[in-house]
Parts: structure tokens; sequence; C-alpha cells
């Protein structure tokens, strides 16, 4: 059988933790041939670890997507740099898997749109909650119709204290912002999936730096103290986003706020029929429970699905959510398929972030066309 013939850009966390990995575990659909950083040592560390014989490395994007032999490519770079990158891989005539978010401004996210859409290739965005058991659990329900007309949800991206002290994270020139558009993003794109509603009229938000320049907050900090002087993007955001048919959704982002309880990558969603809430978080030990509450027989009822315990990309098998993402994404090249995360959809979640943003900084609503 045909494997696909990936090409690697970045060799960071991202890379090692989750898609060297997931990639890794399906030797029969695919070769990782080529290995792109700016700091050669990781690139060379990965080629010698996940890549297939006679693999190559490079320290130039440009220079990996002129290989014939790629069909495709990871984009696994800082956010700021997502755009440029699958912009150049699809005129190369490659498909692109590009990490979440996006990218980190609606004008750079549309430019990677035009571009995939001029290429005619394959295009996905790394939201692997999508592939969790809870996470499939609850689409089902809602795309069968058990909780109703959907008009209220709450999209979930809250740590206590667990902001990341390594790479880029803090260097708000490389990322774009903070935790709204690094874990706010898959909180999002979970609660618009599982509504089935793109259709934004307006965004209100707010941005706060209150705890990241605090000595203070940074010393119980999950992955140890950061630098309060270096910190510069926002310690929490919140979103009001309203939907064409008057459906409305809050998102909660944070990576330090006093808040007693951590719940990230997850969302409540309240039908007209029942509700449901996603509880647990990706930097926690405990996994997720899907918990759906409705009326039987004019009692207020609760059932609860549960997954058990895990920690994001470190539990291993080929069950985890970024194994079956890797999987999904390989066969849709294979067999010419969809792939589960469509680029129109990643494209809504990067634009009400990106308005957030802008909404903080203006003290204004925005409103979409």
């Amino acid at each position: 059988m045909a494997k696909v013939k990936i090409g690697i850009i970045g060799c960071g966390g991202i890379a090692n933790q989750k898609h060297f990995p997931a990639l890794s575990a399906y030797p029969d659909k695919c070769e990782m041939i080529a290995f792109c950083d700016i700091i050669e040592e990781r690139a060379k560390t990965a080629c010698e670890k996940y890549g297939a014989p006679g693999a190559k490395v490079y320290t130039d994007y440009q220079e990996l997507l002129k290989n014939p032999e790629i069909d495709t490519v990871y984009v696994l770079t800082p956010n700021v740099v997502h755009s440029p990158i699958t912009v150049a891989a699809f005129e190369a005539g490659k498909n692109v898997m590009c990490e979440k978010p996006m990218a980190h401004t609606t004008e750079a996210a549309q430019a990677m749109m035009d571009a995939w859409k001029k290429s005619g290739k394959k295009f996905t965005i790394g939201y692997q909650n999508r592939f969790r058991k809870d996470s499939q659990c609850l689409h089902a329900a809602c795309e069968a119709g058990d909780l109703g007309e959907i008009y209220f949800a709450k999209a979930h991206a809250i740590r206590r204290r667990a902001v990341p002290t390594w790479g880029v994270f803090p260097d708000k020139s490389k990322q774009g912002g903070g935790p709204l558009i690094d874990i706010g993003t898959h909180a999002l794109d979970i609660t618009l999936w599982c509504m089935d509603n793109y259709d934004v009229e307006s965004v209100t938000g707010s941005v706060f730096e209150k705890l990241g320049h605090s000595e203070l907050a940074a010393q119980d900090n999950m992955f140890g103290p950061w630098d309060p002087t270096t910190f510069e993007v926002e310690d929490s955001a919140f979103g009001y986003i309203k939907m064409k048919n008057g459906a409305t959704i809050f998102l909660e982002s944070a990576w330090a706020i006093n808040m007693a309880k951590s719940r990230e990558a997850a969302c409540t969603l309240c039908g007209t029929k029942a509700g449901a809430e996603q509880l647990g978080s990706m930097s926690m030990e405990g996994g997720y429970d899907l918990l759906f509450n409705e009326t039987t027989h004019g009692k207020l009822t609760e059932k609860r699905f549960s997954e058990g315990g895990s920690i994001a990309f470190f539990s291993g098998g080929k069950t985890d959510p970024e194994y079956l993402e890797a999987s999904q994404w390989l066969d849709a090249i294979l067999y010419d398929k969809e792939p589960l995360v469509k680029p129109e959809q990643a494209f809504v979640v990067t634009k009400i972030l990106d308005n957030i943003y802008k909404s903080a900084a203006t003290g204004k609503t925005i409103y979409f066309d």
C-alpha cells in the first residue's frame, strides 16, 4: 500500500509530545522523510529517532518544500508563522496538517484558506480534542437531537496556575497571544462543532494582564515559576459570542487565575430538551467525564459517561485522541476522504479569537458581516 510521505516543519514540544509518537504508530500508513527546524540539532535528533531510512534534515522550510518526494507537510511552529509556511506548502503542491490555532489573525488565516482553495490539496488543523471519547459521545448526542435546540453554551479553558514556561508561549511576537489563542481555541472548537453553528453575529471581549507580572502568582505554577519580567501576553481572557440565530456562547480562558477549579478543552451546552457538561482538564490527571442532565418522567435526572484517567500526550495507546487524529488524517489523504476538522470550521474559531482581542483593545463589540 502507498504511504503518506511526510515533511515536518518545527521539531519542538508539540512535535515530540504529540505528532512524532502518533505518526510512528502507523508505519503502514506513513513515513517521516524530512525534518526542518531553525535549530538544526533538534531536527537532527528528530530525524535520528523518527525518520525513515534516508530522511533529510533542513533548517530552511523553503528548501524542504522543494523535495518532490514529500506529499504532506506538518506545520508545528509558533503561531505567527503558521500562515506563511502553510501558504508556501500549498503553493508547492503539498497537503497540510497545521497545529492549532490556524493562525494568529483573521487576515493570516484567510491567506491560508485562499491558498488551500487554489491548491486542490487536503488541509486540516490539529484539534485533537474532537477525538476524545467524551467529545465524540457529546457530538453524537447533539447530532441526534438529544439536547434539542442548543441556545446557550460555555467554552471552558481555565487553568488555576498552569502557565507554560518552555518555548515561546509568553512571547507575543511569536504566539500572537496567551491562553485565549493557546487553550481557548480548543474549548471554542469543541463548542462550535457540537452546536454545529458557525454563523457569528457579534463578539465582545475582555483581556486581562493581572497575574502574569506577579512574582507571588508565579511561585506555585504547575510547570515551575515563570519569569514575570518577560511575560508579554494576557493571563486570562473572556469572550461573549452571539450567533445569528440568537444562540450565545461564553468563552473563558486562563493560564493563571484565582479560580479553584481548573476546566480545560471542555464545554457546557444548554438545550431545550437536555443539557450536557464536559468535566476535566488536559493538564491534570483524571481524564474527562461527560454529564447529561434532563427531565425523566417529570423528574430532574442526570447520567454520566466516564472515559477514565489520562494526561494529554503521555498515556500512550492508539485510542488516545492524538493517535486517532493521526489515523483519520492519514486515511483522508490515502483514501480521498474529508478530514474530521475542516478548514472552514477552524477559520471561524480563529476569526472569533482574533475579534475577542480586537474588542478588548477597542472596548467595542465587533459585528461580523
